[in-house]
């Protein structure tokens, strides 16, 4: 059976993260080790409890495993305190004591929500992540980061909390629409491009043969994210160094999502793609990589048919001064002063919070008038 196993080694908060299709069947024996009764308690949306529900539902069954579950909207909104509430009352409500499992079953809003509710539940209970799209299943599933938007900006409420296991069903990716899974691809990418130039260009040449379902591919390219993830949280779990690296594309893909009002306009995916695009950009422009290098981002990125330039978000966008504006908002700005993750070359990202505003100004504007 195609199926990887990486591990994430943080001393007695480690924990697997297994890679393969056909993960749902087997979920009763895989969450089996890790409960003190036979009961788990699953939180999800709408749209995957709809697909997949039953799925999980037999696949504890089979290991006599009892399930409760709750089903939030889906959408980036209800990443927020009235759906956070809602969850954390429901799972008292299911008198979930310290001993047992909270499953997070949906994509990353659902996978980042729940975290956060299994982190303060009682100070604290076991969760276990089933991640169901392929932007949960290589990025926010992996090294517990966990939180809610506040209309402040995203992510600015939350905790560190690491789950207990994480099970991501390659087959469940299937379901996606093609537009969720190429946003999802966005991150993919981004590992490519922030620390592996091989696995980039296994990508050049992989990336249409995932796109169009190649279940091994899909797991290759799933088990490399997860193993380059891991191994960066695990040399920096709460982001003091290295693992700022992960937010190559985000600094301007956080603007552009916070200037769409965290709409349908701009998935996060899609965001951090053509804030990858302008990463580049912003480093050729620095004189710290070749110009070829950000062709080449996008010329990759428009052979896979994704969202590239500023002129592929529907509707009007503000100025790039305004843009930077929110920017400043970012949960990476420290002293007033914004980092980035700026690139010598396709693989070798680094972090600088030394960038003159009016380069950045600058790039913005140039792409505002694309």
């Amino acid at each position: 059976m195609m199926e990887n196993t990486v591990h994430v080694d943080l001393g007695d908060r480690s924990y697997d993260v297994v890679i393969g299709p056909g993960l749902l069947a087997q979920a009763g024996e895989r969450i089996a080790p890790l409960l003190t009764r036979r009961r788990v308690v699953v939180v999800s949306d709408e749209t995957v409890a709809a697909l997949h529900l039953e799925s999980l539902r037999a696949g504890l069954a089979a290991a006599d495993i009892s399930m409760v579950s709750l089903a939030l909207p889906p959408g980036e909104s209800t990443k927020a305190w009235p759906q956070f509430s809602r969850t954390v009352e429901w799972l008292l409500d299911q008198k979930v004591e310290r001993g047992d499992i909270v499953v997070a079953f949906g994509g990353g809003v659902i996978g980042d929500l729940v975290g956060f509710a299994a982190a303060v539940l009682r100070r604290g209970v076991r969760f276990v992540q089933i991640p169901t799209s392929l932007l949960a299943q290589v990025d926010s599933s992996v090294g517990g980061k966990t939180g809610i938007n506040a209309p402040q900006g995203k992510n600015l409420i939350g905790a560190f909390h690491q789950p207990s296991l994480v099970l991501a069903d390659t087959a469940v990716l299937g379901t996606l629409t093609a537009r969720d899974f190429l946003a999802g691809y966005g991150e993919v990418v981004k590992y490519g491009m922030l620390g592996d130039a091989e696995f980039f260009s296994w990508l050049e040449k992989n990336g249409p043969l995932l796109a169009g379902g190649d279940m091994v591919a899909r797991v290759e390219a799933v088990t490399r994210s997860v193993q380059m993830k891991a191994d960066i949280v695990v040399r920096d779990e709460t982001e003091q160094g290295d693992r700022a690296l992960l937010n190559l594309g985000h600094t301007f893909g956080h603007a552009l999502e916070a200037a769409t009002g965290y709409s349908d306009r701009l998935l996060h995916g899609e965001g951090v793609a053509i804030g990858c695009v302008l990463a580049f950009e912003l480093s050729a422009r620095l004189g710290l990589c070749s110009q070829e290098d950000p062709s080449r981002v996008r010329a990759h990125l428009i052979d896979m048919g994704m969202k590239t330039d500023l002129a592929d978000i529907a509707g009007d966008l503000p100025s790039a001064e305004a843009l930077v504006d929110l920017m400043g908002q970012d949960k990476k700005v420290v002293d007033g002063q914004l980092k980035f993750i700026l690139t010598r070359s396709i693989g070798d990202a680094f972090v600088t919070g030394d960038v003159p505003a009016e380069a950045v100004l600058g790039v913005l504007k140039d792409a505002l008038a694309k």
